[in-house]
């Protein structure tokens, strides 16, 4: 339940008053997401979300996120719309958390996601990458290769007992990754958690990209990577081809992939699919029963880790090779 921080009636219509957004007459928490407090409101002036921020998002990171947000929107890429207050503020403050409301999106997120729409989140996946060209903030992502060691290393710390064939098994993907981590790639704003829950869908069309707590200037390539390993996969942990086709044909077709980019994907699909299995293991061995924050097995993504070692080129993913690269 991603309702961590509670609120009454009284302080929402508080809290509400300088946003200009009409008389409160409904809320209710929203049951997903797992790293803030999250509540529909509905006022006269129509429906929005409410975030209260908890205390894994750094309150200095909040004019990013919410910049990106409504320099995204104003461009036309359908993601939510920061509302400003009567100062012209996007951000206020709610039962002591930082606390900002957003438009609401119509939509609902795929359980099992087709080949088409892979391709739809390829393609807006493309066109938001174009649109956050010119947002002249930056952000460095906080779980890139140089903080996967010593995350790993907590890990381990918490953990002393960790089996002997995942700690080999990482250290050596580790070292790996450390030395064939590309670098000169395009960068430029990316989310960076774009999973199936993140994304809404109308039928077959994408009609919006929400939670862009994790967004941050980095390797556009990079998040095609996080993609692959969010949407491209099986319950039975088999990659789909035809998925990742899908998928990364509609993102090049929008936005053409470079070659250096192409034959680094093999490296950053593993890199992000150490970077998931990291943070879900250090919430796994850390984490006391009873806590708030919301564990994940990582056996899934130490299984994406070990396919991602076995592909020698991008066309394995499914991507057309006759498509022409840029630079």
């Amino acid at each position: 339940m991603a309702v961590y921080t509670d609120i009454s009636e009284d302080q929402l219509r508080a809290f509400l008053e300088p946003y200009g957004v009409g008389e409160l007459l409904s809320y209710k928490g929203i049951a997903e997401g797992v790293e803030n407090s999250n509540f529909a409101v509905h006022t006269r002036g129509g429906q929005f979300i409410l975030t209260l921020y908890e205390k894994r998002v750094r309150r200095e990171d909040l004019p990013y996120f919410l910049g990106l947000m409504e320099h995204l929107a104003t461009k036309g890429i359908s993601c939510p719309l920061p509302v400003r207050r009567a100062d012209g503020e996007m951000l206020g403050e709610l039962a002591g958390r930082p606390a900002a409301m957003v438009t609401f999106l119509e939509g609902i997120w795929m359980r099992r996601p087709t080949p088409v729409h892979c391709a739809g989140v390829g393609a807006g996946m493309a066109a938001m990458h174009l649109a956050g060209e010119d947002f002249p903030m930056r952000r460095r992502n906080g779980l890139t290769l140089e903080d996967w060691r010593p995350l790993w290393k907590d890990c381990l710390d918490a953990h002393p007992a960790m089996e002997a064939g995942l700690a080999d098994e990482t250290e050596a993907l580790l070292a790996h990754l450390e030395r064939r981590w590309p670098g000169g790639l395009p960068e430029g704003n990316i989310h960076a958690d774009l999973f199936p829950d993140n994304v809404f869908f109308l039928g077959d069309e994408l009609s919006g990209i929400i939670d862009f707590y994790f967004a941050c200037t980095d390797a556009l390539a990079y998040d095609v990577a996080v993609a692959l390993n969010a949407w491209c996969f099986e319950r039975d942990h088999s990659f789909n081809i035809t998925k990742g086709k899908a998928l990364l044909d509609a993102y090049h077709a929008v936005r053409p992939l470079t070659a250096p980019e192409i034959e680094a994907l093999p490296t950053l699909a593993a890199g992000a699919a150490l970077r998931f299995m990291l943070t879900r293991l250090y919430d796994w061995v850390t984490t006391p029963e009873g806590s708030l924050v919301v564990k994940k097995d990582p056996d899934e993504y130490v299984r994406k880790m070990r396919f991602h070692q076995t592909i020698g080129s991008a066309s394995e993913y499914g991507l057309d090779t006759a498509l022409r690269a840029t630079g």
